[in-house]
């Protein structure tokens, strides 16, 4: 294979479709020789990793160097690799899941290590069969459950030789810290390790350095009561002094009244924190605590602890010395729980811990953790099989879409290429041709110049969060109810349903049909809008009116007084019925000349004008269309998205009739239960043959069908009259013609 490779001047087949030449890819050959594929030929050259229905994990594969953006350079590198990897690289056009080893190339470097990594997954799976697939090595969990090292630096207690070792491991994982294993299992690391003995070591170095209690048992419970009243009561001292200094602020420097007053009426137990904010006992200028008087109801509890515990019985009154003192009680205790290091062990116990330190198996779980990574490189291989899988399966279904537009050109309805989401069911009609929007600003700058009629939708679903934009070309039909607000069903490639409302429509020419058409709607719809706007401008004239007449003050005369009325002026209102009159004149000339005009025509002159009349109305729209749907091009709705398209995707009139399906019941006679009852067929038939009698009678009266050999009796008269002045009219000529010649022979003679 690999001199296969190096052959120079690989012979290339190639196909016209969508509108461009483009290379085939029909044989494993094609592939292994991409690198030499001329890149202008290529029609795509770079797409987006996210957002194509393919596998996200096979694109991110092949996109070499993560970029999020698979280019040509990540398409021949991966099928060099690949092919290499292969016996026989024809087996790519399967797009199997499952190979078997031995079609694996164990020649080249690439194949040993593949094979290699394949068959000890089948061992530590405990299968005994040949065939590798993606279901496989999709459960590294299952992969190393069975093993006790896989090469990623990481022990468990299954990895240890002795309980001494699982027992450390264990409270490692408990107090250290943990990792998850490629098992699944949870683990430690060479650093965990170091960090768990260092926090043993640490910790019974501090233990060792303990000093006695000042209390006892007691020691916390007295230490924690002064912490939380020392600030307090050296507040107080402060005040004291202050007050003893200036007697006259004692009653500021006390408690407020005014303060308690303010929440008396509220409930107390609620106001914690504003009665703590008030001295711990009264102030009165003594710089000492009167034990036996009353302490503020937020200290109490603390101050009775701390009292019972570091304060004498005969203790009557606490000065600041004597506060300080019992503070100095503590220093040393403090100071030696101030340095406690290696608190993260402290759990185990001092007994756990002294007898982890005396076992000290830190070298030996160090040395598991060293044979682990000793195989760093088989377990990087055995990675490397669920690449070959992944890349196996999906790599030519990536070139149908990537270097060809094959899959979207397919005449089977039921290929998609990787860029159609699903379909859009809406109006009668299936869209098969459904995009994702990665960017919708983007989209609408771009996606007016595809020649296509666009329906922008959000998409909703219970069962996924958030909200999927999409856009659907509509290539067959009309364009029907189709508008912004209108809800449809969209099925996703994994046949999940979305409710789907339409935001955005881009107007292009749907079919030649629908723009024969297109010029009658504009103008039923011009007239509509302008028979509205007329309504509503008169509608608001009138209620407008109306107001004003109610709200204005009546005119002088009383509130019941009425403006006089205008006389009509006949002279003022002349010239406007003469315009009227001389408008309706030319008007109707014009119509009574155009009858006459379209009378004297032979039927199959009056046939030809007719439909002279129907093109020139419709004639431009369709011409137009039919330009704009021979460019219609799938380019820039991908472009939009992030591809960078080399060669046009045109979509023309008979390739688009295969991307939307609109609705065809059988032809049934059924009836309507509901429908209007009305006569019978015999009578429609009558009715309908005795209508046509009378107007053929009626044209026949009025000479309309002297055409057909079939004048009117009350026009006889004047055709005479009319035979009869042609006659003298040519008797005339006669005469004149032999009164000239007569003229020419005397003056000849």
């Amino acid at each position: 294979m690999k001199l296969l490779k190096k052959e120079p001047g690989h012979k290339w087949e190639f196909e016209n479709i969508g509108g461009s030449t483009r290379v085939k890819i029909t044989s494993g050959k094609d592939i292994a020789h991409l690198y030499e594929l001329d890149r202008k030929m290529w029609t795509v050259l770079s797409c987006p990793v996210k957002g194509l229905e393919i596998c996200e994990k096979s694109l991110s594969y092949i996109d070499c160097d993560n970029d999020g953006k698979i280019h040509l350079d990540d398409i021949v590198s991966t099928a060099n690799w690949i092919t290499e990897a292969l016996k026989n690289p024809d087996m790519l056009l399967k797009g199997d899941s499952a190979i078997d080893i031995s079609e694996i190339d164990t020649e080249t470097e690439t194949g040993r290590k593949l094979y290699n990594s394949a068959k000890q997954i089948l061992e530590n799976l405990g299968k005994e069969t040949t065939e590798i697939s993606i279901t496989d090595i999709s459960d590294n969990s299952a992969i190393f459950a069975k093993t006790r090292f896989n090469g990623d630096g990481i022990i468990t207690e299954a990895s240890a030789d002795t309980e001494e070792e699982k027992s450390a491991i264990a409270a490692a994982i408990a107090t250290a810290g943990q990792a998850t294993d490629r098992s699944g299992a949870l683990g430690i690391t060479a650093e965990l390790i170091e960090t768990f003995y260092k926090s043993l070591e640490e910790y019974a170095a501090w233990q060792d350095a303990a000093v006695s209690s000042p209390f006892g048992e007691q020691t916390e419970t007295a230490l924690s009561a002064y912490n939380a009243l020392d600030a307090k009561v050296r507040d107080f001292f402060t005040r004291s002094r202050l007050a003893a200094f200036a007697p006259d602020s004692t009653s500021a420097l006390d408690v407020q009244t005014s303060r308690i007053e303010a929440i008396s009426a509220e409930d107390l137990n609620g106001k914690t924190a504003e009665i703590a904010s008030y001295p711990i006992a009264r102030i009165t200028g003594k710089p000492e605590i009167d034990l036996s008087g009353p302490i503020n109801p937020a200290w109490a509890a603390d101050f009775q602890t701390l009292r019972s515990i570091a304060m004498d019985s005969g203790m009557t009154v606490l000065t600041e010395n004597e506060w300080n003192a019992i503070g100095e009680k503590f220093s040393a205790y403090t100071a030696w729980k101030t340095a406690k290091a290696g608190s993260m062990v402290e759990v185990l116990g001092d007994g756990k811990i002294r007898e982890l330190l005396t076992q000290n198996r830190k070298e030996a779980l160090l040395n598991l953790v060293a044979k682990d990574s000793e195989l760093k490189e088989e377990a990087e291989n055995i990675e490397l099989v669920g690449k070959f899988m992944y890349i196996y399966r999906d790599f030519y279904m990536l070139l149908r879409n990537f270097v060809t537009f094959q899959d979207f050109y397919n005449p089977d309805k039921n290929v998609r290429a990787v860029f159609q989401a699903g379909t859009l069911i809406i109006d009668q009609r299936a869209c098969h041709l459904c995009i994702n929007v990665a960017d919708a600003a983007k989209h609408g700058i771009m996606a007016p110049s595809s020649g296509m009629y666009l329906l922008y939708c959000d998409c909703t679903t219970k069962t996924v969060p958030g909200v999927k934009q999409i856009v659907a070309a509509v290539t067959v039909g009309d364009i029907g109810d189709l508008s912004v607000g209108k809800n449809a069903i969209f099925y996703d490639t994994d046949g999940l349903d979305w409710d789907a409302v339409v935001t955005k429509i881009i107007e292009n020419p749907i079919s030649i049909s629908q723009a024969f058409w297109s010029p009658y709607r504009r103008m039923a719809q011009t007239v509509e809008n302008f028979i509205n706007k007329s309504a509503a401008e008169k509608d608001a004239k009138i209620m407008a009116e109306a107001n004003k007449k109610i709200t204005e003050a009546p005119a002088a005369g009383g509130a019941d007084a009425k403006p006089a009325s205008q006389p009509f002026d006949i002279a003022k209102f002349a010239g406007i019925f003469a315009a009227l009159g001389m408008a309706l004149g030319m008007i109707g000339s014009f119509f009574v000349s155009l009858a006459k005009g379209f009378v004297a025509l032979t039927w199959w002159q009056a046939i030809l004008v007719f439909l002279g009349i129907i093109l020139l109305i419709s004639g431009p729209s369709m011409v137009m269309a039919w330009m704009k749907l021979r460019r219609r091009n799938l380019a820039p709705l991908l472009n939009a998205n992030g591809w960078a398209i080399n060669a046009a995707a045109k979509i023309s009139i008979p390739f688009g009739a295969t991307l939307t399906d609109i609705v065809k019941f059988p032809k049934l006679k059924l009836k309507d239960p509901y429908a209007r009852k009305g006569i019978a067929m015999w009578a429609k038939w009558c009715i309908s043959i005795g209508c046509i009698a009378v107007v053929c009678i009626i044209l026949w009266l009025c000479n309309l069908l002297a055409w057909a050999s079939l004048p009117s009796p009350f026009f006889k008269e004047k055709e005479v009259v009319i035979e009869s002045a042609e006659a003298q009219a040519a008797e005339a000529s006669a005469e004149e013609a032999e009164e000239a010649s007569a003229e020419d022979t005397a003056i000849a003679e």
